[in-house]
């Protein structure tokens, strides 16, 4: 079996699926199946109509980045497809970072995306080309062991996107390939430099996709007027303490922008869509030392997830440790050492070093948080 992708095949007969944004990740990773002799299929989705970008920032999947991903499938002479997935996309990913974002949480789109059209719809259509393997550009290792693949973060620890990933399926986690889980983004440039390809200094995309410049309320204020609307500021003795000018204007852990002064600067603590109210409190209040899981995906087994094990609760945090308590419909993630301004909506995702790495054993949605002045 003389291949990278573990496939007991003649390379010009394996069928590889490569899905491209336009940037420079997906683009090397195409170029790298097209280098080592593969049936090479480059596919671009298409997912909302409001493309625009900034100076400031970058996003993917913008009109210039399927042009860019065209004109890279023409230089690297592979077949190339776009999908037309706006209506999935708005469904799955816009009107829930919505409906999150209007309930008083912290959504992360990006898992949604990865979650929805990408590994499940994407997944399907590569299936249903035959492929015998669907090729990402993401920063993550998959690492194959009696049959069973694993995921481990990548060698960039500053590229790596396991958090991102944690909702990867293990049927989906078998079919996938992740050609740059070993390397460097720095290499990844290179390699795109000596393939000659035109997207080889091109910024990463920066922004999510349909949030122009990071501005959240923006996107609201268009789908979800009314979701402007004032309410009490309290503090986490219950006293009113000021007015605020709708919920989706703060996030936990927020500092600016409260307009109270205050012996101890305040942070926002809770965010309560029923009573439309923002709760502050010191910085100490903050400290989460138990969150509650919703829609978990285990990669890894019980008796992993039975050890003390590594957590993230943001994408660029650092790993925590904690032991987790697996419920029949939730689990209970204790921290052991807590963390500040942990957001209902963002994900859990829970790691084990092992002699190969930083395993993925999986995660979870973040449902509910508790500390000692308050739960959320």
């Amino acid at each position: 079996m003389n291949n990278s992708l573990g496939i007991n095949k003649p390379k010009k007969k394996i069928k590889v699926v490569v899905a491209m944004s336009g940037g420079v990740d997906s683009s090397v990773a195409a170029g790298l199946m097209k280098e080592e002799g593969y049936d090479v299929t480059g596919i671009t989705l298409k997912l909302y109509d409001d493309a625009k970008t900034s100076k400031e920032g970058r996003q993917c999947c913008a009109g210039q980045d399927i042009l860019d991903a065209k004109r890279v499938s023409e230089q690297l002479n592979i077949k190339h497809e776009i999908l037309y997935y706006q209506q999935k996309f708005k469904k799955e990913v816009i009107d829930s970072f919505i409906d999150s974002y209007t309930s008083g949480e912290t959504p992360i789109p990006c898992v949604q995306c990865n979650q929805t059209v990408k590994f499940r719809d994407l997944f399907k259509y590569s299936k249903d080309l035959k492929a015998d393997v669907l090729v990402t550009g993401h920063y993550i290792k998959r690492i194959q062991t009696n049959g069973k693949s694993s995921m481990y973060r990548a060698k960039d620890f500053s590229r790596d996107q396991s958090y991102f990933l944690f909702s990867t399926t293990q049927e989906q986690l078998d079919f996938l390939r992740f050609p740059l889980g070993d390397i460097e983004k720095s290499e990844t440039r290179n390699i795109a430099k000596k393939l000659n390809l035109n997207v080889s200094e091109k910024p990463d995309s920066q922004d999510i996709c349909f949030v122009p410049n990071g501005d959240y309320s923006s996107v609201i204020k268009k789908f979800r007027p009314e979701s402007f609307k004032s309410g009490k500021i309290i503090d986490i003795k219950g006293n009113v303490i000021g007015q605020h000018d709708g919920i989706i204007n703060y996030t936990i852990g927020q500092r600016r922008g409260i307009k109270i002064a205050d012996k101890e600067p305040l942070y926002v603590i809770k965010i309560d869509n029923n009573k439309n109210s923002i709760i502050v409190g010191p910085k100490e209040a903050l400290k989460i030392n138990k969150v509650i899981l919703r829609e978990l995906n285990i990669l890894g087994s019980i008796d992993e997830l039975k050890k003390e094990i590594k957590i993230k609760v943001r994408s660029t945090g650092k790993l925590l440790r904690a032991k987790v308590k697996l419920n029949s419909n939730n689990a209970e993630v204790n921290i052991i050492d807590g963390e500040n301004g942990i957001s209902p909506g963002q994900a859990c995702v829970f790691y084990l070093n092992d002699s190969t790495g930083d395993k993925v054993l999986g995660g979870g949605w973040i449902d509910r948080t508790f500390n000692k002045n308050l739960s959320t």
